[in-house]
């Protein structure tokens, strides 16, 4: 892909306003099997939600059942905002797997382009499960006609969703664990991959590269979207782990100190907001990689994932409402996601709103 093309367009902040969020259903045949319907019951609550504030973009094997259980749950006008499109798919992890989503950028002079839509090679998470399906599902949904915008193969570069967090102007976070992980895009260095980003995100002209703060049960390999998020005003949401006894004790205290050093491109420190560690949650003897800072921001509400632990989670759900006071924060109880090493940002994807040029 030539990324000249790209000038003229910006990678934008979660917060930005958005057309719709995608899903992808889950189905007997995916690792959810075990317990199909504990999740689709989450997939219903976190529908409701969307669908009280914006669009909701669903790609399902079975159109039918999901349109079925759909009806049940929402209300007509609920319903007017859902389009369901037949796709199969090897999970349902629409955070890597759907396009990263380029605007125009109305600050530069002269612009004139359509949205692109970055179409990444997604392999699993470093080649650990199957993903054939899964990277075949952006390209049927733009042949569709269901994406807002130009969709860009680049099926030559692993890049995942969940790994990158924007601020929306120049800035974009990372994690050296994830990124520089085995199986996904060496021989390239670290100085290889950033100068691929900045080309890939035009705005991009400051990553910062964390380097600690991987949960235990994380099949990422460290995704930033579960230890670190990004809210307006220059204000970084983060993990904090206070118990000298917790596995993750050390290595999320060098993230706080690493965090507390760094400076905005005016030179300012960050607004930091720590959310706290969840207690311990175990399945078939393997730590699960629970956390608060996988929530999903929409248009004027956050879906914050919770654990059923009322102290933690209302702490969590106050410390986001700080970072966003405008919008209406929702719990969704995420104990069944977690079995599957994942989240309510791991499932969803949003399709921001094109300006009007």
């Amino acid at each position: 892909m030539n990324t000249n093309r790209l000038q003229g367009l910006r990678l934008p902040a979660e917060w930005e306003q958005q057309r719709a969020i995608m899903l992808i259903w889950p189905h007997e045949d995916t690792d959810w099997c075990p317990y199909l319907e504990e999740i689709t019951e989450v997939y219903l609550q976190m529908a409701k939600a969307i669908t009280r504030h914006e669009k909701l973009l669903i790609t399902a094997r079975d159109t039918e059942r999901v349109q079925d259980l759909l009806t049940k749950h929402l209300t007509e006008g609920q319903m007017k905002q859902v389009t369901i499109f037949a796709c199969d798919n090897n999970d349902t992890w629409a955070r890597d797997v759907a396009p990263i989503t380029l605007l125009p950028d109305t600050t530069a002079s002269g612009t004139e382009q359509a949205s692109v839509l970055l179409d990444f090679c997604f392999n699993g998470w470093g080649e650990k499960f199957a993903a054939d399906k899964d990277n075949k599902i952006n390209q049927a949904v733009y042949k569709a006609g269901l994406f807002e915008g130009t969709l860009v193969s680049h099926k030559d570069f692993i890049l995942e969703g969940g790994s990158i967090e924007c601020d929306g102007k120049h800035t974009l976070f990372t994690t050296t664990g994830c990124l520089m992980a085995p199986h996904r895009n060496q021989p390239l260095s670290k100085e290889d991959i950033d100068q691929k980003l900045r080309s890939f995100f035009p705005n991009i002209n400051h990553i910062v590269w964390l380097d600690y703060g991987q949960l235990a049960g994380d099949d990422t390999d460290g995704h930033i979207d579960t230890i670190v998020r990004i809210a307006p005003n220059d204000t970084l949401l983060y993990i904090r782990c206070d118990a000298p006894q917790d596995e993750h004790y050390d290595d999320f205290h060098h993230l706080e100190e690493q965090l507390q050093g760094l400076r905005t491109p005016e030179g300012q420190p960050y607004r930091l907001l720590p959310l706290p560690m969840p207690n311990a949650i175990y399945d078939d003897g393997e730590r699960l990689p629970a956390t608060h800072a996988n929530f999903l921001i929409l248009n004027d509400a956050v879906l914050v994932p919770t654990y059923d632990q009322p102290e933690k989670d209302k702490r969590a759900m106050e410390q986001i409402q700080l970072a966003f006071p405008d919008r209406e924060i929702i719990g969704i109880d995420s104990r069944t996601i977690i079995r599957q090493h994942g989240s309510i940002h791991c499932l969803t994807m949003q399709l921001p709103l094109s300006p009007a040029l």
